[in-house]
Order: C-alpha cells, then structure tokens, then sequence
C-alpha cells in the first residue's frame, strides 16, 4: 500500500502567517554586491570626460571612447541607462530597422550641421539582447574592443533625436544625448535631470537579481538539505510529458526547478516580489493547466511564494495555493517544510 503524503497544501491565511514579505537581509546584501549602481557612480566622471570633449562627428567619438582607460562596454551601459533605452527598446529598433534607416544609414544633425553614420552589424539575427552586447555581469568591466556593433549601437543613443528622418527622430526621442557633447555644463544638468530615470531602470534590475538570488538559495538549501540517495536537483528542468498544453506535442515547461529520484519528479516555481507586477497573476493563469497535468502524470508541483507585493494579489495567490502539492513562504523553516515534503514523496 502506498504511504498517505501529509496535507502540504495551504490557503493565502495560512501562508501570510509564516511570509517574510520583505527582503531576508542575507538576499538583500548579495543582491547589493550585484548593482552596478556603486560601478557607474565610480566612473561617471570618465563618461562625462569623454562626451565633454567637443567633436566632429561621431569616428572622432568612437576615437575618444578607444584612447580613454574606460572599458568600452561600460560606456556604451552609461548611455543605454541615461537614455532609458535598454533591452527591449533596442530589440524594437532592431526589429523596425528598415522602417526606421531604409537607406542602411543614420543621417543626423550635430551643432546644426549634417553627418551621417554607416550602419555595419545592425539588424542582427534573432535578438539583440544585452548579453549579445556584452553589457551585463562582468563583461561590463571586461577589456572588449568597440566593436562593430556597440559602435552601431552607441550612434543610435547619441543622435537617435537628432536624425534627419522626422519618423526616426521621433520614434528615437529619447536618444538626445548628442545635443550636449562638447558642453560639460549641459551634459552635468541633463544627467540630474536622469537621476530619476535611472533609479526606476537600475531598480528593475535590482528586482531581477534579488529574484535570481532567491532562486538560487532555494536550489542550494535543497542540494544540502534533502537527505535522500539519487535524488537530482536541477535549475530550469522538464517534467516528463508535461507541456503548456495537454497534449504530447505541447513544447515541454520549463520549471524553475526540478527534484527528481528515478520516475518521480517534484516541479518547483519560486516567486518573491515586494512591490506588486503581473508575474504572478501569470503563475496563476498557468496554474490549473499545470497541476492537472502533473498530477494525472502522478508528479508533484510546489511553490515558495512570498513578498509583500504577491500577497497584494491575493485572488492569484489563492488560484495557486489551490493549484499546488505544497506551498511555502521564503525562509528557512519554511524551506525545512519544504524539504520534508520532497523527502516523503521520493521515499
């Protein structure tokens, strides 16, 4: 006969009385090692050293950023966090590339007069993404040539506004910064007036990094923790025969993580958001679907949900505590839960 599991399942009250609802300080202080907030004070003056320096065109710019002992992707982050247009900005640039240069050229106004810039890697296939830019981590710090792209890139942000196109200029508004090169004193009053701006980006970004954190210390208290021969722990797995839709020809899910022992698997997702978003109100969407599959298949799915922000959700919050094997908050202790839950499931 097989051995009951215990009743892991609870309701949103339930669950608020064991939620941490804001940042553990251990994530807080990892996540703190991860902003680049503190890198790009360190070498504001270096950036604006350089676009105070009066050119030109833009070679003489690209010459400038060559000679300077300011790593070159590090600059071309400057202007993507200054111009507010990061990632998926760029990605709807590459994208419209035709519609926005059809001549495969930026023609732009500096100081009033015409120039323009040949355009030499852009659009590129797939996704122009920060990791193909090499803007991310430790790249940023890393001695990368300007290379052809950033160089496309970076002629983009600075006379984006200022193309002679009235479209592009428009759909590229916030790419303004060529107004001000050569003029320190404008450069200085503009980036003061960014502040704002660059709190809400690197405060995104902060978000993602606290959010990878709190993934990956889930991961590395059950590699400790559960105590059970064979039993495999991976980030990002598949559950077998389980897709976004029921049938077998569904693309398979991805799950945050995944415990497994010979057939048995345990799908675990992670959510931890202080201030409220829609990631969890999609969880909850794909909660059902999910659940239905997993335990027909004779899996488990659980979830470590917490955050000020989730429990604001409370409708979504309870899709997913109905939706689940088990659910726990982000602690330790609850973690422990957790754990057991595992262990007497691949037992």
């Amino acid at each position: 006969m097989k051995a009951q599991l215990r009743n892991y399942q609870r309701n949103i009250n339930q669950l608020r009385k064991f939620a941490s609802l804001f940042w553990p300080e251990e994530l807080s202080a990892e996540a703190a090692k991860m902003s680049i907030i503190p890198l790009l004070l360190k070498t504001q003056d270096q950036f604006l050293g350089v676009l105070g320096i009066k050119v030109s065109n833009i070679s003489k710019l690209f010459e400038l950023i060559d000679i300077t002992e300011m790593p070159a992707k590090l600059f071309l982050k400057h202007l993507m966090i200054l111009a507010d247009f990061g990632g998926e900005l760029l990605q709807r640039v590459n994208d419209n590339f035709p519609a926005l240069f059809p001549s495969g050229r930026l023609d732009y106004y500096i100081d009033g007069k015409p120039g323009y810039y040949e355009f030499r890697k852009l659009p590129v296939s797939g996704r122009l993404t920060n990791a193909k830019l090499n803007v991310s981590g430790k790249k940023l710090t890393g001695d990368y040539p300007l290379d052809d792209l950033s160089k496309d890139v970076i002629a983009i942000l600075i006379f984006g506004s200022n193309a002679q196109n009235v479209y592009t200029a428009e759909v590229l508004s916030k790419c303004e910064i060529g107004n001000y090169l050569g003029n320190p004193v404008l450069l200085k009053t503009f980036i003061k007036q960014r502040y704002i701006w660059v709190s809400r980006i690197t405060a995104g970004s902060q978000t993602n990094n606290l959010g990878q954190l709190a993934q990956k210390f889930v991961q590395k208290y059950l590699e400790k923790n559960v105590n059970i021969d064979g039993a495999v722990i991976r980030s990002g797995g598949n559950l077998p025969g389980i897709s976004h839709t029921d049938r077998d020809t569904g693309r398979p899910t991805s799950f945050d993580i995944v415990v497994s022992r010979g057939e048995k698997y345990v799908a675990l997702e992670v959510s931890f958001q202080v201030t409220t978003n829609s990631v969890i109100e999609r969880k909850a969407g794909q909660a059902r679907s999910r659940f239905q599959q997993i335990e027909k298949a004779g899996y488990k799915i659980a979830y470590i949900l917490d955050g000020a922000g989730n429990f604001q959700r409370e409708n979504a919050l309870e899709t997913i505590c109905t939706h689940s094997h088990c659910t726990v908050a982000f602690s330790r202790s609850e973690l422990k839960v957790l754990c057991q839950f595992i262990q007497e499931y691949l037992k």
